[in-house]
């Protein structure tokens, strides 16, 4: 076993709930090998590095081994190692302490105000037309 599918690699060490998920993943750009987006039927070795998008951050797995069949969770780490970055663990603090874009469980969708008040917090301050004018003088 030299060579393992990268789909299936992923299903098997549960990266990924389904192999279609997986390939999924793949064909959107979301598995990436040394920066660059991998196809589903790309096989992986063991020494690789694949990058996953997981919004905030891209994690980053060392292949230690391979697998076919998928596994028990207690199993993973001899076959993954978790080389994510310091600074991309660091992101997905902030994001989780800050709690940005995330809406309390239960609480439903947002209602017109509370869409409005969305849009004006995220959305940037109106800057007027003479802000070009103004800004050659005062910096030229």
């Amino acid at each position: 076993m030299t060579e393992v599918r990268i789909d299936k690699f992923l299903w098997a060490v549960r990266i990924f709930k389904t192999r279609s998920i997986a390939a999924e993943a793949c064909k959107k750009g979301k598995i990436m090998m040394g920066g660059i987006p991998m196809k589903p039927s790309r096989n992986v070795k063991t020494g690789d590095v694949l990058q996953v998008k997981r919004p905030p951050i891209i994690y980053s797995f060392k292949i230690l081994a391979l697998a076919h069949n998928r596994m028990n969770a207690k199993l993973v780490p001899d076959f993954l190692e978790n080389v994510t970055t310091a600074e991309q663990l660091h992101l997905l603090e902030l994001a989780k302490i800050s709690g940005i874009g995330q809406r309390q469980r239960g609480t439903g969708r947002p209602t017109k105000k509370e869409r409005r008040d969305l849009d004006n917090f995220t959305t940037p301050e109106y800057i007027d037309e003479d802000f070009d004018e103004e800004f050659d003088e005062i910096f030229n």
